[in-house]
C-alpha cells in the first residue's frame, strides 16, 4: 500500500497560475517549459524545465527545492503517473502552463509551519525519517535563533538531536499530541502537531517559563446500529477459502463491538485497517471501490477520471477491487488447490470482494484483504538482503498478470522465524490491464533478478495455463474482458517460454516494461508484428499463433546475442 496526497487546483490557484507565468523571466532556453507543482497546502510552485531534462531529473530537482524535501515521490499530469524515470519531459507532452500534482507518502512528510508572534510564518516539508536536529537546522537558518537555545519537549521529556521525527508522540500509539518547542530565552516556541500538520508559534519566554504537555484529545465518532460484512458470490458454486472466511468473521466481530475502521495515510485511495474484535490489532484491509483513484469519493483529492480510464493506462475505475481479488484467485499454491488454507506461490494474501454496512461509512463494496504483519515494505529496508526465490516468485505473478503499478512500497517484508525474510506481494488494482503500456516492475532493478529460475519456480512456470485461469475467474463472476484476457494469454505465453530458454526474471520482465514513455517495449513490439502478419477479421485463437511465432523468433535472437555477450 503506497500511501499519497494530491493537491488539485482551485479555480484561485488557477488563477495566481496565470498571473505568476506572465511575471516570470521570459529569457529562457528555447528547449524549456514552465510547469507548476502543486501539493496539499501549498500554492502552486513555479518550475521551469527543459523538454529534453528526464523525469528522473525533475523528481530530484524538487526534492532539492529549498523549504520542500520528500524522496519517496509520483509525479502525475491528466490523470497518470509519469511513471518511466528515463523518459524525457517533451515525452509527456509537457507544455507550458501545465501543473503536475505531486503525489507522496503521507507518513513520510509532515508539513510544518513556524508561526512567530508578530504573525510571520515559515512553512516546511520534512521527512518522517528525518532527525530533531534537521528540524533545528531549519528553524536557525530563518529564525537566527542559536541552535544551543532551542529545546523540544514531549510528554515530559526533551527531545535529542539524533531523535526521528516519526517517533515524536510514538508512545501514545500514533495519537495526535501537543508538543512544545522552546526558546532558552528571550523567546520560546510551543507546538502543536494535529496528524501530520504541525504549528510551531514563536512566543515571549516571560510569559511563562514553566514547561507543560497538553494532550489534544480527539472526539471518537459514535458507533451504533449492528454492523455487516458479507462476501459478493456469484456463483454459489464458489467455495471460499477457511482463511477468507475466518477474515470475515473476525472483521464483522470488531466491528460489532465498535471498532471503527481506520484509514490508513498508505494508498491513493481509501485504505481502512479492520480492528479484530478486542480492538487491539488489525485483522484486514478494506479498499472500497467509490474511493479508488480517480473515483467519485476518492478521499486522497485525485480528480475524477473524464473517461473511465484508472490512474494507470488500460485499467478502469471502479475495477480494482476485482483485480484485487484476481490477483489472489490466480495465486496457485503449488499444489494447484486453494481448497485448504494452501498459500498461493507468490504469497498474495487472502482476498475478497464484500459489502460492508455500519454506521460509521454506510454502506461500500470493495476488496477485502487478510492484513499481514509485517516489518516495513521493500521501499523501507532495500533489496541487498531479499533471498532469490523471494524475488522470483513476486517476478512471475507480476509478469503473469502484467502488474501496471508494482513499486517497491507495495511489496512487504517479513520475517519468517528469526532470520528467515518472506515478501508478500500487495495492492494489486492495476493488475491485468487492458494493454502493456503502464507495465512497472521494481524488481528490474534488484541484483536478484538477474538469477536463472530456480527449478521450483519453472517447474510453477510450466504449470500455468491462461485459458484456465480465464475460465477460473469467470466461475468466481468475473467475466475478463477481451483484451485483458488478451493480455494474460501473451504475459503467460512471454513468462513460459522465457523460463524454457533459460532466461532470468529480469531478461522476461524487460521486455514487458517501457525504458521511455514514447518506445515501445518488447511485447509491444511483438503484438504490432503479429498484427500485420494476420488478417483483418483473424479470429483470437490465430492472432495468438502469430503472436507464438513471432515471439519465438524474438526470444531466440535475444538468446543469441545473450550468449555472445557472455
Amino acid at each position: 500500500m503506497s500511501s499519497s496526497g494530491v493537491a488539485i487546483l482551485s479555480p484561485l490557484l488557477e488563477r495566481q497560475v496565470v498571473h505568476v507565468s506572465r511575471c516570470l523571466p521570459l529569457l529562457e532556453p528555447l528547449d524549456s517549459v514552465l510547469i507548476f507543482v502543486t501539493m496539499p497546502g501549498m500554492a502552486p510552485m513555479p518550475m521551469r524545465v527543459l523538454g529534453s531534462e528526464s523525469i528522473a531529473s525533475v523528481k530530484l530537482r524538487i526534492q532539492r527545492t529549498k523549504g520542500f524535501v520528500v524522496t519517496k515521490q509520483r509525479l502525475v499530469f491528466a490523470g497518470h503517473e509519469l511513471s518511466q524515470r528515463n523518459s524525457h519531459v517533451r515525452d509527456y507532452g509537457l507544455a507550458d502552463g501545465n501543473v503536475l500534482h505531486l503525489v507522496f507518502r503521507l507518513a513520510d512528510l509532515r508539513t510544518i509551519t513556524v508561526e512567530t508572534d508578530s504573525g510571520e510564518k515559515f512553512i516546511y516539508q520534512v521527512e518522517s525519517s528525518s532527525k530533531v536536529g534537521q528540524l533545528k537546522n531549519k528553524v536557525a537558518a530563518e529564525t537566527g535563533e542559536e541552535l544551543e537555545d532551542q529545546r523540544l519537549v514531549c510528554d515530559g521529556e526533551e527531545l535529542e538531536d539524533n531523535q526521528l521525527i516519526t517517533d515524536i508522540g510514538s508512545s501514545n500509539g500514533g495519537a495526535a499530541a501537543v508538543i512544545n518547542l522552546y526558546i532558552r530565552a528571550p523567546a520560546r516556541m510551543k507546538t502543536q502537531q494535529v496528524d501530520n500538520d504541525t504549528v510551531v508559534t514563536v512566543v515571549n519566554s516571560e510569559e511563562n517559563d514553566n514547561l507543560q504537555i497538553d494532550a489534544l484529545s480527539l472526539p471518537k465518532p459514535a458507533c451504533g446500529g449492528r454492523a455487516s460484512v458479507e462476501p459478493i458470490i456469484v456463483n454459489e458454486k464458489v467455495k471460499l477459502s477457511p482463511a477468507v472466511m475466518e477474515m470475515i468473521g473476525a472483521t464483522m466481530a470488531g466491528l460489532d463491538n465498535g471498532h471503527l475502521p481506520l484509514m490508513s495515510t498508505e494508498g491513493s485511495g481509501g485504505v481502512y485497517f479492520m480492528p479484530d474484535p478486542l480492538g487491539q490489532r488489525n485483522v484486514a484491509v478494506f479498499k472500497p471501490i467509490d474511493e479508488e483513484p480517480m473515483a467519485e469519493n476518492n478521499p486522497r483529492g485525485f480528480p475524477l477520471s473524464v473517461d473511465g480510464e484508472g490512474l494507470k493506462r488500460g485499467t478502469r475505475v471502479g475495477e480494482g477491487a476485482l483485480r484485487e481479488v484476481a490477483a489472489y484467485v490466480l495465486d496457485h499454491p503449488v499444489d494447484g488447490s486453494k481448497s485448504c488454507d494452501s498459500i498461493g506461490f507468490s504469497g498474495v494474501p487472502p482476498t475478497a470482494l464484500v459489502h460492508c454496512l455500519h454506521m460509521g461509512k454506510g454502506f461500500k463494496i470493495g476488496s477485502l484483504q487478510m492484513f499481514v504483519e509485517n516489518h516495513g515494505s521493500c521501499e523501507d529496508i532495500g533489496p541487498r538482503d531479499f533471498p532469490v526465490q523471494e524475488v522470483q516468485k513476486i517476478a512471475v505473478l507480476d509478469i503473469r498478470l502484467a502488474n501496471a503499478d508494482r513499486h517497491a512500497g507495495n511489496v512487504l517484508a517479513c520475517r519468517d522465524g528469526e532470520d528467515d525474510l518472506k515478501l508478500v506481494p500487495i495492492d494489486h488494482g492495476y493488475c491485468l490491464p487492458e494493454k502493456f503500456e503502464d507495465c512497472t516492475f521494481e524488481w528490474l532493478y534488484w541484483p536478484q533478478s538477474r538469477e536463472p529460475f530456480s527449478d521450483e519456480t519453472t517447474s510453477y512456470i510450466e504449470s500455468l495455463d491462461a485459458g484456465k485461469d480465464i475460465a477460473l475467474l469467470k466461475f468466481y463472476g468475473w467475466n475478463l474482458p477481451p483484451q485483458c484476457a488478451r493480455v494474460l494469454h501473451i504475459s503467460t505465453m512471454l513468462l513460459k517460454k522465457g523460463a524454457q530458454r533459460g532466461l532470468t526474471p529480469y531478461d522476461v520482465g524487460s521486455i514487458m516494461c517501457r525504458k521511455t514513455v514514447k518506445r515501445e517495449s518488447g511485447i509491444e513490439v511483438i503484438m504490432d508484428e503479429a498484427e500485420d502478419a494476420v488478417l483483418p477479421g483473424t479470429s483470437e485463437k490465430t492472432f495468438l499463433e502469430a503472436v507464438s511465432e513471432v515471439m519465438d523468433r524474438h526470444l531466440d535472437d535475444m538468446l543469441s546475442k545473450l550468449k555472445q555477450n557472455k
